[in-house]
């Protein structure tokens, strides 16, 4: 367990529940990118599959809440996508 880790996903972590607020807020996908969401999804699996392979630790946690906060976001991108589309705006 590094404190350095720790902190990393801390960080990241704060930022999630802001994007989540702004999509639900506006309903809007203005600079989000799915691909980006989807490959931050793909980091914190791999995180993940590290932590229980290589070095169990409670740090796993954060990998996986951080990891279930950009899948909301993601799934959020969708919705907010058909809303656009919907409306004419996601050409």
């Amino acid at each position: 367990m590094s404190v350095f880790e720790i902190i990393m996903l801390l960080c990241f972590g704060a930022a999630w529940p802001v994007s989540i607020g702004k999509s639900l807020r506006t309903r809007s996908n203005g600079g989000k990118s799915l691909v980006f969401l989807l490959v931050i999804i793909v980091g914190y699996a791999a995180g993940i599959m590290n932590k229980l392979l290589y070095k169990p630790d409670f740090v796993v946690w954060l990998y996986a809440i951080n990891a279930t906060l950009v899948a909301i976001d993601a799934s959020l991108w969708i919705r907010n996508r058909r809303l656009e589309t919907a409306a004419g705006k996601g050409d």
